[in-house]
């Protein structure tokens, strides 16, 4: 959770703010969310989207929400009443069926995304928070990635390492691998990529103020293995990783067996968990708190942050969507962005 001097300084980054996908319930959180005073404080927010949606949004969310529509970011006056907004005009509620995945409006997403990555590259924004899309709506589209992680670092031609991470209650989850199968991500556990991983996972937690962070690296195998019992993994791969990394001065230990690991971590232990594939993590964080996870894209020039749940289609409309997680992805990008502002050089990409 952010401090209170976060919501007074004068120094707020600007930060570019996606509705997500429309047939969820993104629209009425980001309504919900602009239309708390404090979130407002948090950053300077540039929204940008269809205002017909975000219409949609006040309507389900059972708010309204002054909003000052703008053709160029230079034209945005912050920290007025009304809420500056880039209208893309491109997706008319009155086209959507809500609570239901379309490819049409997944390839618009993913144009609005776009946009607002280009507002990033051009420096108008410091960084891009958005409600939940709909990943496989985005691929049908036309948008030809796993996720928008790998969508992201095409937009900005990144060629170096990424990865996603969650954040909970000041644990900073990473993953070796991530949207693959899980018979993909064996393939991908390999001693370069724990080692990447770690590295990548350590600058980004001193980025966010952590000057020390202390990383738990997750086993593969049940009881990590049981020395050789149940696989060689930790003993051929992961446990060098780990003593090499810990070599050039990163403090990681491990491999611990996965379903013990997490409640170190969350007694305070360590700051972050490495696992090794994706719901290896996720379950853990989501059972710990599934209203306020943030999930990050790290290593990349550009702050992105998400609420690390998804559409809620069947609540849609109901004006009952919660927005801890999104208030707190607002609040970690606005974080993220201003550490990179007083750290350029340490913000830049692997």
């Amino acid at each position: 959770m952010m401090s209170n001097d976060l919501y007074q300084r004068d120094n707020r980054p600007i930060l570019a703010m996606v509705p997500g996908d429309p047939t969820g319930i993104g629209p009425e959180q980001t309504a919900r969310v602009l239309a708390k005073a404090h979130t407002r404080q948090v950053a300077d927010i540039l929204l940008i989207g269809d205002l017909r949606v975000i219409r949609q949004g006040m309507r389900h969310a059972g708010v309204e929400v002054p909003i000052s529509v703008i053709e160029h970011p230079e034209q945005a006056v912050y920290r007025s009443e009304a809420v500056p907004m880039i209208d893309l005009g491109n997706l008319d509620p009155a086209n959507l069926v809500v609570g239901a995945p379309d490819p049409e409006v997944g390839r618009l997403v993913g144009e609005t995304l776009a946009a607002a990555v280009d507002l990033a590259k051009r420096g108008h924004v410091q960084g891009i928070c958005f409600a939940p899309l709909h990943k496989k709506a985005m691929f049908d589209g036309g948008w030809s990635f796993a996720d928008e992680h790998q969508l992201f670092a095409h937009l900005l031609d990144h060629q170096g390492l990424f990865r996603e991470m969650n954040v909970l209650d000041g644990q900073w989850m990473s993953r070796v691998t991530s949207h693959v199968s899980l018979r993909e991500a064996l393939d991908g556990i390999t001693y370069d990529n724990i080692c990447a991983s770690l590295r990548l996972t350590d600058r980004v937690l001193r980025e966010a103020g952590i000057s020390d962070p202390r990383i738990a690296v997750a086993a593969l195998n049940p009881h990590a293995g049981e020395g050789g019992l149940f696989g060689r993994e930790e003993i051929d791969i992961i446990a060098p990783a780990v003593r090499d990394m810990a070599a050039e001065g990163i403090l990681c230990k491990g491999p611990f067996p996965s379903d013990t690991v997490y409640l170190k971590a969350f007694a305070g232990e360590y700051d972050s968990v490495l696992a090794m594939y994706h719901d290896q993590g996720q379950i853990a964080t989501k059972l710990r708190g599934f209203n306020k996870g943030v999930t990050v894209t790290t290593g990349l020039e550009v702050v992105f942050a998400t609420p690390a749940h998804g559409t809620a289609y069947d609540i849609v409309g109901q004006g009952k969507a919660d927005t801890g997680a999104l208030e707190a992805a607002l609040a970690l990008a606005a974080r993220l962005a201003m550490s990179r502002d007083e750290k350029p050089a340490e913000g830049s990409a692997a």
